[in-house]
């Protein structure tokens, strides 16, 4: 099935958000939407990524539409590095932008998925929507090489169905700062034997386990 990838942009709170959207191929139906968030800005992340392309394909392929924006100081997104708070203002005109854009898509299922860097913002965006009630909540929230811990500007609340991936020898976030954050919000954490940060030679395994998670996510939403 081929994937069609366009671009997408809109104005935040520090200027242009430059975004892709890959679209699942126009054959298949049209499920939902989902936001991918990129790894460290000032580290050389970027929304071509190879966890975070990996994802998107993944749902793509699955039949939902995948926002991959850059954030700021990133390609064409304006502004300045802002440790997650933000980024995470940032996401959230993002969401509104796309919806008003295509208001196909509202009430849908949406899947909200970070890596790295992108954990953090991922799961600070999912704490302030649910606080603020004004835009849609994730069905799914994803978290790929945690790093929520080194940037969180606010106490964070999670999901009871979020999926958390680790490598087990990531050498940029150590397993055991993963194992010693979460524990308190008894959330499971998948390890794959062997994988580092990046998950170089991994990448099959995670596509799998991230697409695993989204079918039992449908599964629930069906019931």
């Amino acid at each position: 099935m081929a994937i069609q990838t366009e671009p997408f942009e809109t104005v935040g709170p520090a200027g242009r958000i430059d975004c892709l959207v890959d679209w699942p191929d126009p054959d298949q139906p049209l499920l939902g939407w989902a936001l991918v968030l990129h790894p460290h800005p000032l580290h050389g992340g970027t929304r071509n990524n190879k966890v975070v392309t990996t994802l998107s394909r993944a749902y793509a392929q699955a039949g939902y539409a995948v926002l991959r924006p850059d954030f700021r100081g990133i390609g064409k997104s304006e502004g300045s590095f802002d440790q997650a708070r933000g980024e995470t203002a940032d996401m959230q005109q993002l969401i509104q932008a796309f919806l008003t854009a295509h208001p196909q898509l509202e009430g849908k299922p949406w899947l909200l998925a970070g890596f790295s860097f992108g954990t953090s913002v991922a799961a600070q965006l999912y704490s302030v929507l649910r606080e603020e009630q004004t835009q849609p909540l994730p069905h799914l929230l994803t978290l790929v090489g945690t790093a929520v811990k080194r940037f969180a500007w606010r106490e964070v609340v999670l999901p009871a169905n979020t999926v958390v991936i680790h490598g087990e020898r990531d050498e940029v976030v150590p397993l055991q700062e993963v194992f010693d954050w979460i524990v308190s919000y008894r959330i499971a954490v998948t390890v794959i034997p062997g994988a580092t940060h990046f998950f170089h030679g991994y990448l099959i395994e995670l596509k799998k386990l991230a697409l695993d998670a989204l079918q039992q996510m449908s599964a629930e939403t069906a019931v």
